[in-house]
């Protein structure tokens, strides 16, 4: 059996955790090499003690979704923590240079895979892997009884839903020197409105 390489985008979301959490009870077999990956921002004024300390924090945040891992018997875990974007850029190389057969990721509001999708029609074919994004389930409530406990969502082609179309403020009056009105009794000349 080929060993398959499977990218989990690391993140501090709960969606994330559940995001992996699926992949090791539904996609992962025996043998098969799991990368848990976390991306800090870069930015070129940050010190390098400042670097430092995220590097330090995305490796303890891979760390401890590696105990997640421990649990499956056979799994074998890589951590890579890199410093890059947060469009996605830096994770799709990487994906790309390992020659992952799936990413994936845990989605949320503001998960990179939306910026991805916006800059590449097919976001499957530009990272030439199967791309999973995970959903955090609904909690269990008395109106909810029924709650799955994961939802798969596999992304051929994300879609992003168009900006809202801004407002254009109505001008009721567009000249205030526009103003029609009756002078008295008569409307002037032939019982026109006057205007000013």
């Amino acid at each position: 059996m080929e060993t398959r390489k499977i990218v989990v985008v690391v993140e501090d979301v709960d969606a994330a955790r559940t995001a992996l959490q699926w992949a090791l009870h539904n996609l992962l077999r025996y043998g098969d090499l799991i990368t848990l990956l976390h991306v800090f921002p870069s930015t070129k004024s940050r010190s390098k003690n400042k670097q430092r300390i995220l590097r330090l924090r995305g490796f303890q945040l891979a760390l401890s979704f590696k105990d997640l891992c421990d649990s499956v018997f056979g799994a074998k875990v890589e951590i890579v923590v890199r410093e890059g974007d947060q469009e996605g850029q830096t994770i799709a190389s990487l994906v790309r240079e390992i020659g992952a057969s799936a990413l994936v990721v845990g989605l949320h509001d503001q998960s990179f895979l939306y910026k991805l999708a916006m800059a590449h029609n097919n976001v499957t074919s530009y990272l030439n892997c199967r791309v999973l994004a995970i959903k955090q389930p609904l909690p269990t409530t008395r109106d909810n009884p029924m709650s799955l406990d994961f939802t798969q969502i596999e992304i051929a082609g994300l879609w992003v839903p168009p900006p809202l179309p801004q407002k254009i403020p109505y001008q009721i009056l567009p000249s205030p020197f526009a103003i029609i009105w009756k002078t008295g009794k008569r409307a002037g000349r032939n019982g026109c409105l006057s205007t000013v």
